[in-house]
């Protein structure tokens, strides 16, 4: 991984490495620096070996050269050669020091960025899968933002269409007439019911084909809703749909959206776009407009239906076009479940072809599959496990294991069980590792942090101790080089928009200080002020990247 260079004193450094091979071979070149194992240093160069080829000459006579020019600057405490003519690089303590203190790289700044953050539709239970999509997505936006994007964080619910019909089938024949009996269902037990609707729906539309044509007269009525009792049931399940959404998502501890986008407000764009790109881009085939996606790596899909009627991509387009009329984004990005990456390579390349100003603008992350003992799940059909479950299973098993439970370690355990997985990796959700403390867990370190901090209560000393120019041991050494390693990492967790690059990071460290931790007294100590700024800078670090991920670095525990 290229390092960044802001820093003041690791600029000098591959400066001088450049100037060294300047002045003493004539060759201009631009150093990389790496971090190799902490036995060998602090930085890595690798130049020796490239300037070989060039100079015909031996990596270690070449390293050993540059080597003698780079240990004369002051930010360098010692240089080795190692192997085949590696440049290892010991840096001066108080550079170290500098680098665990160093501030971001905002890469994006000046950038406008819209993210969809959740996008579970009404009518339906929200369920685990959609907790994946809306985790993965709003830890996303917080690298983005890290990284100075101008974010808009948004919403995509499909209010119209086939999903709607199947749940109303089962509602209207639920409530017979009267929308008042929908009053007498608990609110607790409002997701659940709404699951059973849509489940009952999707079943009948697939094995009674009389049941089938109602359900698609009812999905056509989601767009007029001119019958009152419809109206008057859809308007119910619509609300209680959204205070569901709403109160799971904020527990899933995403950041609030700023706007709300609706299927049946791109509709009509969507259906527009289309026909005014016929037949140059869409071609009539049976009646319907398709687009063929197939000559663009997807499969030819059919944006309007032979009724006349918009499909979902042809609302995916208008939603594209609606997201530039408000917000104009330099980058826009949608996460969705992994089955839906050819679906949105097609919609993409259409909307492109549509709009070529808008070349390269959207972007599809595909979140990956969320596995349980049980397998893989669907809402297609209605057997989904929702998310009430998962919350219940998680403080089940935090009292299990002694410990108190609270919304912050519950959504914490939630939260990193899914991110410490590459985006687009399966993930078999393991209840008792999530909630564990001793392991690779949000927990473990909520609880990592909480008692960073209790050692800082124990000291009672101010946090204003300059030791900018102390000499630090091995040990402290040791944590003091993990530490300056954070922005390293979030840049490259924001280059590349991965989470899990700052989870292996954060679980690294807290094993790190575990290490200093028992081997190095810190109060009562007569080189307590030196560890207890490498508490603080641990604790601050912790405390940063737990943010990034959209975990609560609690106090105490």
């Amino acid at each position: 991984m290229d390092l960044c260079y802001t820093d003041y004193s690791m600029k000098v450094i591959v400066d001088g490495i450049a100037r060294a091979a300047q002045n003493i071979y004539g060759i201009q070149v631009v150093p990389e620096l790496s971090r190799p194992d902490p036995k060998f240093g602090d930085f890595s160069c690798n130049i020796a070996l490239q300037l070989s080829k060039k100079l015909g000459k031996n990596p270690r006579e070449i390293g050993q050269a540059i080597a003698d020019a780079v240990s004369k600057l002051p930010e360098v405490y010692a240089v080795e050669i190692a192997g085949p003519g590696f440049i290892n690089i010991t840096l001066a303590d108080d550079v170290l020091l500098n680098l665990t203190q160093e501030a971001a790289v905002l890469h994006r700044e000046g950038q406008t960025i819209v993210i969809e953050t959740n996008n579970p539709n009404p009518f339906k239970a929200m369920h685990i899968g959609h907790a994946l999509n809306a985790i993965t997505a709003d830890a996303i936006a917080n690298l983005l933002e890290a990284s100075g994007g101008k974010m808009y964080r948004v919403s995509y619910h499909g209010d119209v269409g086939l999903h709607v019909g199947k749940s109303m089938w089962s509602l209207l024949r639920y409530v017979e007439g009267d929308p008042s009996k929908l009053d007498h269902i608990p609110a607790g037990e409002r997701n659940t019911f709404m699951s059973k609707m849509y489940a009952e729906g999707s079943r009948a539309y697939k094995d009674d084909a009389v049941a089938k044509a109602e359900i698609a007269d009812l999905a056509r009525q989601s767009f007029t809703r001119e019958d009152p009792v419809y109206a008057a049931v859809y308007e119910t399940i619509f609300l209680w749909s959204f205070e569901q959404i709403d109160a799971i998502v904020a527990r899933l501890g995403n950041k609030p959206v700023v706007k709300r986008f609706l299927e049946s407000d791109a509709d009509a764009r969507g259906v527009t776009i289309v026909r005014n790109n016929v037949p140059q881009i869409f071609q009539e085939s049976q009646g319907a407009l398709i687009f063929r996606g197939s000559e663009h790596g997807s499969f030819d899909n059919a944006f309007v239906g032979s009724n006349g009627l918009g499909l979902y991509a042809a609302r995916d387009l208008g939603l594209m076009q609606l997201k530039n009329e408000q917000y104009h984004p330099d980058k826009s990005y949608i996460v969705t479940a992994v089955e839906q990456k050819d679906y949105f390579k097609g919609v993409i390349a259409a909307a492109e072809l549509c709009f070529p100003e808008l070349k390269g603008v959207t972007v599809n992350i595909s979140s990956g599959t969320l596995l349980l003992t049980t397998g893989k799940m669907s809402s297609r059909d209605g057997d989904v496990i929702e998310i009430g479950w998962l919350f219940d299973q998680i403080k089940q098993a935090i009292r299990a294991r002694g410990g108190e439970v609270t919304e912050a370690i519950v959504t914490g355990a939630i939260r990193y069980e899914f991110l410490k997985v590459h985006v687009g990796g399966d993930i078999v959700f393991d209840i008792n590792a999530a909630v564990s403390i001793q392991g690779n867990s949000g927990p473990y370190l909520q609880y990592a942090h909480a008692r960073a901090c209790s050692i800082l209560r124990k000291s009672g000393r101010s946090e204003n101790t300059d030791v900018s120019k102390a000499a630090f041991d091995d040990n402290e050494r040791t944590l003091l080089r993990k530490l300056s390693e954070y922005q390293e990492v979030v840049k490259r967790a924001t280059h590349e928009l991965l989470p899990h690059h700052i989870c292996t990071y954060l679980y690294e460290l807290a094993q790190a200080f575990n290490r200093f931790y028992e081997t190095s007294r810190i109060i009562s100590d007569e080189r307590e002020q030196i560890r207890l700024l490498l508490v603080r800078q641990y604790r601050d670090t912790l405390a940063g990247g737990l943010k990034v991920l959209g975990i609560e670095p609690i106090e105490s525990m």
